[in-house]
């Protein structure tokens, strides 16, 4: 019987490890239009701080009001926004 939970238990843990994984990465996809912007106004108006293309990026040019928001894609769809080349495009 024990061995029965303990099988039972890891199945599910595996289904949930998957489920959890793939269904984030769904998500994420979801909510993210990758749309390349015609100058900065137009991407801080939707995203108030600029665009990252990482978490761990750190801004070069000074201090800034807006935290970033991270997307690889749309930070390579709008790269040549990037003008200091620190990894953030159009960052306020």
């Amino acid at each position: 019987m024990k061995r029965f939970w303990k099988v039972f238990l890891s199945f599910g843990l595996v289904l949930g490890i998957s489920y959890g994984v793939t269904g984030a990465s769904q998500v994420a996809d979801a909510k993210t239009k990758i749309v390349k912007f015609k100058n900065c106004k137009d991407m801080n108006k939707v995203y108030k701080g600029g665009v990252a293309k990482s978490s761990k990026v750190k801004n070069k040019g000074g201090k800034t009001k807006y935290k970033p928001f991270v997307s690889k894609p749309l930070y390579d769809a709008n790269k040549t926004k990037d003008r200091d080349k620190d990894g953030i495009a159009c960052e306020r």
